[in-house]
C-alpha cells in the first residue's frame, strides 16, 4: 500500500511536469498530442501482452460509440491544453484545466441525474469566483495572448469535461480496454489535421524534441498512464482523488522553480479558491460513493 502511493505521488508530479516538455518540444500543439496518442496507445498494448492482461473486443464493442467520441475528445483536449500553455504560464492553464470537476458538478443533474447537494453548490460558486480572479489579471503569459491561453485552458477544461462524463458511461471495460482505444482514436482524429497542415516530418526536428516527445509519448502517457490505473486496483477513491492534487500544484511550483514564472496575488487566490473547491467536492463525492459501496 505504501510503495502504491510512493509510486501514485511520483506519477502525479510526472503529470505536472507535461508542461515543461511541451514548453520545449519545436513542434505544434497537434503535432505533439499525434505523437502522445500513437506512442502511448503502442505502449499500452505492449503493457498488456507483458501483464499477460489481453484486451478483450467482446468488452470493448459495445463501448465502441463512447470510446470513439471521448477519444476524439482527449485528442482535442490535448491540442487545446498544450496551446494553453504556449499562450500563457504553465500554471495559469494548468488551473484553467482544473475547472474541469467544476463543469461535471454543473452539468451532472443534467445529464447523470445526480443531486446538486449544498457543497457542490458553494464549490462552483467558489471555483467561479476564482476564474474571475485568474482571468481579471491582465496580460502576464509567455505569449502575447494571455487571454488566447485562458480561453484555451478553459477550453481544454470543457472537453476533459465531456470525457469524464463520457467514461461514466463505460460499462464492463478495464482501464486498458477503454484507454487504449482512446488514445488510438486520439491519433486517429488529429491525423487528417496534422497531414492537412503539412504533414510531420521527423527528420527535420532537433534531438532534443525527438528525446523529448518519446519521454511525453512513452514515460508521461505510457508508464504514467499504467501506474495511474493500477492504482486504482489498490487505493481507496478519496485517496486518489486527494493525491490527484499534486498534479496542478507540483505543476505551479516547477514552473516557477525552473522557468521564473511568477503569479500575481490576485491569480493566487483564484488557484487556491478553484483547486480547492474542487479538491472538496472530489473528497466528499468519493467518501459518499465508499459509503454507499459500504452499506
Amino acid at each position: 500500500m505504501k510503495r502504491t502511493k510512493i509510486s501514485l505521488i511520483l506519477v502525479m508530479i510526472l503529470f505536472g511536469s507535461i508542461g515543461l516538455f511541451v514548453r520545449a518540444i519545436n513542434c505544434s500543439s497537434s503535432q505533439i498530442a499525434l505523437a502522445r496518442g500513437v506512442i502511448g496507445s503502442v505502449c499500452l498494448i505492449l503493457a498488456s501482452f507483458i501483464l499477460k492482461q489481453p484486451l478483450s473486443w467482446k468488452r470493448i464493442k459495445p463501448n465502441l460509440g463512447i470510446l470513439v467520441a471521448s477519444g476524439i475528445a482527449i485528442g482535442l483536449n490535448w491540442i487545446f491544453l498544450f496551446e494553453a500553455y504556449k499562450y500563457t504560464t504553465i500554471a495559469t492553464a494548468t488551473i484553467c484545466y482544473y475547472f474541469a470537476p467544476v463543469i461535471v458538478m454543473f452539468l451532472s443533474p443534467l445529464i447523470l441525474k445526480e443531486r446538486l447537494s449544498g457543497i457542490k453548490i458553494v464549490c462552483i460558486l467558489a471555483a467561479m469566483l476564482g476564474m474571475i480572479c485568474i482571468t481579471s489579471t491582465g496580460e502576464s503569459g509567455v505569449g502575447q495572448n494571455h487571454f488566447l491561453g485562458i480561453a484555451y485552458g478553459i477550453g481544454a477544461a470543457v472537453l476533459y469535461a465531456s470525457i469524464m462524463i463520457m467514461n461514466k458511461f463505460l460499462k464492463d471495460v478495464t482501464s486498458l480496454e477503454s484507454t487504449v482505444p482512446q488514445l488510438g482514436f486520439a491519433a486517429l482524429a488529429i491525423l487528417p489535421y496534422v497531414l492537412f497542415n503539412g504533414g510531420f516530418n521527423i527528420s527535420q526536428l532537433d534531438s532534443r524534441s525527438i528525446i523529448l516527445l518519446i519521454v511525453v509519448g512513452v514515460v508521461h502517457t505510457g508508464i504514467g498512464y499504467l501506474i495511474y490505473f493500477g492504482a486504482f486496483q489498490k487505493l481507496s477513491g478519496q485517496t486518489i482523488a486527494a493525491f490527484s492534487y499534486i498534479d496542478p500544484i507540483s505543476a505551479i511550483i516547477l514552473s516557477s522553480l525552473l522557468l521564473r514564472e511568477e503569479m500575481t496575488s490576485l491569480q493566487i487566490v483564484g488557484g487556491i479558491l478553484i483547486l480547492g473547491s474542487t479538491y472538496i467536492s472530489e473528497l466528499y463525492r468519493s467518501k459518499k460513493a465508499e459509503i454507499n459501496i459500504s452499506e
